[in-house]
């Protein structure tokens, strides 16, 4: 719930993302390519080629707010590639400051000068969204509630602008959505305008086929809410696909299409997948070769294996699962180390070690109760797993 209440605060109404004012448009078209450029290059975690991209922006165009809002979205990135790794918080929420100071300082001189109004606002959103990974409810939802009239009356001035309804398509679909699905939510609903899912979807896929700088944000959106919210799992392979095909080297991207192939039930296309993002993992890709990455990508291999009848390879990935998990879960047991433990019991009773098998089972009754693990266990404490 708590999740869910800042989620509505200040994610649903983020303003920016990767939108750029279209005025800006007129600029040079050696501003408007080196924009582009960088931006590519973050997607394709290339950090040193977009560092290098936007010192060059801020070194030529020392008066506008987008060389250094995207030099920031570098460390998001980072940040976003192993979300438990705190290490570049502080230089993140550095960055935001800088942005957000000479955004100030134009606006000062020029209170409705575009470009500062939509890079303040997206500097607080992104600030509020860190705020929000690292439980830091209060000023999270203090950031949204400071961004969305920034941004409001930046639209207002530049109504034109395709990549600033990534916001509003977002709120719009994000307000009708979650109180439907969690109607304890509803309440707090009244001190915001009322959403509109079919509205949210066109805008955000408006942005996602035709915005300038926002469009691969909004197929991220629109692939997250497909699989998340709407169960739609093919909707959202679709946006995926787009994204691991511009980006095959990116592994947010790589990583949801796996796990979107395994929410269709193609376990052969999520083994290929996540067989690929280990190999890449052991190469040292960047961002591919942290342990978030290899626990998932060992799970839905070892899956794959248990699904085919090969009880020793599965159990071998199932194994380093179940120890990556030991080494991540700090204060809650993930669905991650149960499945494991449940599967390696019904593996250990396959292969004929019974004594093994008992002891996985009796693990997971000690662990907290993720789908049917616990009623699962009982069972097969009772009566040895057969295939």
């Amino acid at each position: 719930m708590k999740n869910l209440f800042v989620f509505i605060l200040f994610l649903l109404t983020l303003p920016l993302v990767f939108a750029q004012p279209a005025k800006s448009y007129n600029k040079s078209s050696d501003f408007d390519s080196t924009i582009s450029r960088g931006i590519d290059q973050i997607y394709n975690i290339d950090f040193p080629g977009a560092e290098k991209s936007f010192k060059g922006l801020i070194a030529s165009y020392p008066d506008k707010p987008q060389g250094r809002f995207f030099l920031a979205m570098i460390d998001w990135w980072k940040i976003l590639m192993d979300p438990d790794n705190e290490a570049y918080d502080d230089i993140f929420f550095q960055k935001l400051e800088d942005v957000i100071y000479q955004c100030d300082g134009i606006l000062k001189n020029d209170p409705n000068n575009v470009d500062a109004l939509f890079f303040k606002g997206g500097s607080i959103g992104f600030r509020a969204r860190l705020r929000a990974f690292r439980d830091s409810w209060i000023k999270a939802a203090d950031d949204g509630r400071l961004a969305l009239p920034i941004v409001q009356h930046a639209y207002r001035i530049d109504p034109k602008n395709v990549d600033v309804q990534l916001g509003f398509g977002i709120y719009d679909y994000y307000a009708a959505v979650i109180p439907e699905q969690f109607p304890l939510v509803k309440p707090l609903m009244i001190f915001f305008p009322p959403g509109n899912k079919k509205k949210g979807i066109e805008e955000l896929t408006n942005v996602a086929l035709h915005g300038r700088y926002a469009k691969y944000e909004s197929r991220y959106f629109l692939m997250t809410l497909y699989f998340s919210y709407d169960d739609n799992p093919f909707k959202a392979e679709e946006w995926a696909k787009m994204l691991n095909d511009d980006f095959p080297n990116n592994p947010v991207f790589e990583r949801w299409r796996g796990r979107i192939a395994a929410k269709r039930s193609d376990y052969y296309d999520a083994e290929k997948i996540f067989s690929d993002v280990l190999y890449k993992a052991d190469k040292d890709f960047p961002g591919y070769n942290n342990i978030n990455t290899r626990r998932e990508a060992a799970y839905y291999i070892g899956y794959q294996f248990w699904l085919s009848n090969k009880p020793d390879s599965a159990k071998i990935k199932f194994e380093l699962c179940a120890k990556y998990s030991r080494e991540i879960d700090k204060n809650e047991t993930s669905g991650f180390l149960i499945n494991s433990c449940l599967y390696l019991g019904m593996i250990a009773d396959q292969l004929g070690s019974r004594d093994e098998a008992v002891a996985y089972y009796k693990k997971l009754l000690d662990m907290k109760e993720f789908g049917n693990s616990h009623s699962l266990a009982e069972e097969y404490l009772k009566t040895p797993y057969r295939r």
